[in-house]
C-alpha cells in the first residue's frame, strides 16, 4: 500500500521521460544566457522568509535549518501516500519570453518544473540526490501568457525531499494588481464543533485566506471552505480575503455563526464528565478468564458486551448469548447477569451490546440485510434492557466500492446501509440511546494518507472506511474511541509516521480526531473534527490483551499532552481538550488479569 517510489506501470513513461530530460539538457547548456537586464523573480525562492510566497499541499512543507544550501533556511516536504508535497508560486512573467528555472534540491524523486506556460510546460527530476544538487530547466512563455506557477515536489510515500535557492530569470511582468474583496460570505448549517462557509469568487485571485475572530485559521483555493475545532454553544464571527501574486486583499464583511449545542450526541449528557469505557467478555472466555457482570468494579462508567455476532457475513442477523458453563465454569445465570445489569445501571453505569469484534465481521450489503440487522440488534437490547449499541466492525466488513472517494457522500452499499440502520435505531430509541464506535486506526486515521482504491486503485479499499459512518452519525455518536492497538505505523498531521507503545502515539492520533484532517491530503475534503466529549483514547489493559500496551506513566503523559499541553514531546498538538472524555480499553477481563493496573491510573488521573 505504501508507495517507494513510483508506480510500476510509470516506469516505462519514467525511462523516456528521463531521457527527454537529458536531451533537454543538452540544449540548454547550448541555449544562450539570460539578458543582462533579467532579474530573478522568484520570491523566497531561499526559503529565509519561511514559507512566505509559497503554498503546499497538505501542509507538507516547512521552513527548516539543516539541512540548507544556502543562508540559514531551506525547505522540507514531505509526501503521503496520495500527496507527492507540491510546493508552488505563481510568478508573473512578460508574454513570449524566455526563462531559466533553477533550483538545488537533496532527496530521491525530487521534481521542478513550471506549468501554466502558455506553450510547452517543462519539469526535470532527479532520482536520488544524496548531496544538494542543482536542477535546471528553460521554457517560453506564450503570445498572452502573464503568469506562470513554479513548484516542486517528490513523490507518493517516499520521505522528505529539500530545496533550496531557487530562482527564476528572466524579463519581469507587468506588476499584478491586489485582487477584489471577497463578497457574498455566507455561513453554512452549523454542527457543534464547525461551520461551513462560502462566498463569491474574487476578481483577480488565486486563493482565499479565511479567518476566525480576526485570526488567520486556514487557507483555501477554492470559493468554500469549513472551519473546525470550535467549541459547542459558542458565536463566531468569520471574514475571509483574497490573495494573488501581489499580496492580499482586505478582508470581507464578517459573517455570524453559532455552534450546536455540545450535548447532542446519544446519551452524552448521562455520562460523567470523564469516564472509563472497557469491554467485557461475556460470551467467551480467553486466557483472562471470565468476569460476571456483578463483579466489575465500580471504576467502569459504560461496560461494552462482548460480543454480538452475526450467523453469517452478509445475513445482518445478530445474535448475543452469554458464555457456555462448558468454556466458562463461573458464569451466571441470564436471569442473574440482567439483574446485574439493571444494578449497574440504577448506578449510573451504562451497558450497551458490543457489534463484530474480530471474528464477527458483518456486511449489510442488502437492504434486507440492514432491516435484519435493525430487528436483531433491537431484540437483543430489548431483552436485556441495554442502553445501546457499540460498533466494532473490523476485518472486511466495512470497504469502499471503487468509484466511492467521498466520505461525506457514500454510495457503497455496506456503509450507506450501516448508516441507515443505526439512525433507525438512534430513532427509534430516542436521545438517551448510547452509540459507541471502536474502529482501528486502519480505518480512520489512515483516511489522511489513503481513502478506499485511491485514485489510480489498487489501494486496500478498507482505508479510512469508517470515515463517512462517522461523519454521518456524528450528531449522534456518543463516543468514538478509536483502537490505538494491534496497529501499524500512523501519519499524524505533522506527515511523520507515529508508532504504538508510548504517549506519542496517543497524542497525536487523538489530535487528529480533535482537529480533523483532510482526506487523502484533499485539502476539498476536509473530515471536521469531533468535540473532545466525544472521543476516548482506546487501549489494551495489559501486553497480553494486545499489541501497544502503553505504561500507566506513558497514558499518564498522553492525557497531561492532550489536556493540559504539557508532558507534549515532539508532537504539537493543535489545542487543548480538558474536556476528552476519557479511555477505553480492551478489556475489563484483561484489566483484572493485570490487578486492575489501567482502571487504577484511570481513578488516579481524574480523581475517581
Amino acid at each position: 500500500m505504501e508507495r517507494t517510489g513510483p508506480p510500476a506501470r510509470m516506469t516505462g513513461l519514467l525511462a523516456a521521460f528521463s531521457a527527454a530530460l537529458l536531451a533537454v539538457g543538452g540544449l540548454a547548456a547550448t541555449a544562450p544566457g539570460a539578458a543582462a537586464a533579467d532579474a530573478d523573480l522568484a520570491r523566497n525562492g531561499t526559503f529565509e522568509a519561511g514559507l512566505s510566497g509559497w503554498n503546499c499541499t497538505g501542509g507538507s512543507g516547512a521552513a527548516v535549518s539543516t539541512p540548507v544550501h544556502g543562508g540559514t533556511s531551506a525547505l522540507k516536504a514531505t509526501p503521503a501516500g496520495s500527496d507527492n508535497a507540491k510546493c508552488s508560486q505563481a510568478v508573473t512573467v512578460k508574454p513570449g519570453s524566455t526563462y531559466t528555472l533553477s533550483a538545488w534540491v537533496q532527496g530521491s524523486y525530487v521534481y521542478l518544473g513550471a506549468e501554466g506556460t502558455g506553450t510547452t510546460d517543462v519539469s526535470t527530476w532527479t532520482q536520488s540526490a544524496g548531496d544538494w544538487k542543482q536542477l535546471t530547466t528553460t521554457f517560453k512563455t506564450g503570445a498572452s501568457t502573464t503568469s506562470v506557477t513554479v513548484y516542486t515536489h517528490g513523490w507518493y510515500g517516499t520521505p522528505a525531499y529539500y530545496a533550496d535557492d531557487l530562482t527564476l530569470v528572466g524579463p519581469g511582468g507587468d506588476p499584478v494588481a491586489l485582487p477584489a474583496v471577497p463578497a457574498g460570505l455566507k455561513a453554512g448549517t452549523p454542527t457543534s464543533s464547525s461551520v461551513p462557509l462560502s462566498w463569491t469568487a474574487a476578481t483577480g485571485a488565486t486563493g482565499y485566506n479565511v479567518y476566525q475572530g480576526g485570526t488567520k485559521v486556514l487557507s483555501a483555493t477554492g470559493t468554500s471552505a469549513t472551519v473546525t475545532g470550535l467549541a459547542a454553544s459558542t458565536a463566531y464571527n468569520f471574514q475571509v480575503s483574497a490573495t494573488n501574486a501581489a499580496g492580499e486583499s482586505a478582508k470581507s464583511a464578517a459573517v455570524s455563526a453559532t455552534t450546536t449545542s455540545g450535548s447532542s450526541g446519544g446519551g452524552g449528557a448521562e455520562l460523567p464528565a470523564h469516564a472509563l469505557v472497557g469491554y467485557l467478555h461475556s460470551s467467551f472466555a480467553n486466557g483472562s478468564g471470565y468476569t460476571r457482570m456483578a463483579d466489575v468494579p465500580d471504576s467502569w462508567d459504560v461496560i461494552d458486551l462482548a460480543f454480538g455476532e452475526p450467523t453469517s457475513v452478509t445475513s445482518g442477523d445478530i445474535r448475543f448469548s452469554l458464555c457456555p458453563v462448558t468454556e466458562c465454569p463461573n458464569v451466571e445465570s441470564v436471569a442473574e447477569f440482567k439483574a446485574a445489569i439493571k444494578a449497574k445501571q440504577a448506578a449510573g453505569k451504562k451497558v450497551l451490546i458490543s457489534i463484530g469484534g474480530a471474528n464477527g465481521q458483518v456486511q449489510l450489503a442488502t437492504t434486507a440485510a440492514r432491516d435484519t440487522f435493525v430487528s436483531s440488534v433491537s431484540k437483543i437490547i430489548d431483552e436485556y434492557g441495554l442502553d445501546g449499541l457499540d460498533i466494532d466492525f473490523e476485518g472486511h466488513s466495512l470497504s469502499l466500492n471503487t468509484g466511492d472517494t467521498d466520505f461525506r457522500s457514500p454510495t457503497t452499499p455496506v456503509v450507506v446501509n450501516l448508516i441507515s440502520a443505526v439512525k433507525t435505531l438512534k430513532a427509534k430509541y430516542g436521545a438517551k440511546f448510547v452509540l459507541t464506535m471502536a474502529p482501528e486506526t486502519f480505518f480512520v486515521q489512515l483516511g489522511y494518507q489513503y481513502y478506499g482504491s485511491g485514485p489510480w486503485g489498487g489501494q486496500d479499499p478498507r482505508a479510512g472506511a469508517y470515515l463517512p459512518v462517522i461523519h454521518a452519525l456524528r450528531d449522534d455518536l456518543t463516543l468514538l474511541h478509536v483502537q490505538d492497538y494491534n496497529s501499524g505505523s500512523i501519519m499524524g498531521l505533522d506527515n511523520q509516521y507515529h508508532s504504538m507503545g508510548g504517549a506519542d502515539f496517543h497524542i497525536a492520533m487523538t489530535d487528529m480526531l480533535l482537529t480533523g484532517f483532510p482526506v487523502a491530503g484533499d485539502q476539498t475534503k476536509i473530515f471536521p473534527g469531533l468535540r473532545p466529549d466525544q472521543v476516548a483514547i482506546g487501549l489494551p489493559a495489559s501486553t497480553q490483551a494486545g499489541n501497544g500496551h502503553t505504561s500507566p506513566a506513558e497514558v499518564t503523559k498522553a492525557l497531561n499532552c492532550l489536556t493540559k499541553k504539557t508532558d507534549c514531546g515532539s508532537y504539537a498538538t493543535h489545542g487543548t481538550w480538558s474536556g476528552l472524555r476519557g479511555l477505553m480499553t480492551w478489556s475489563v477481563n484483561w484489566d483484572r488479569f493485570n490487578n486492575w493496573e489501567f482502571s487504577k491510573n484511570f481513578d488516579a488521573y481524574f480523581g475517581g
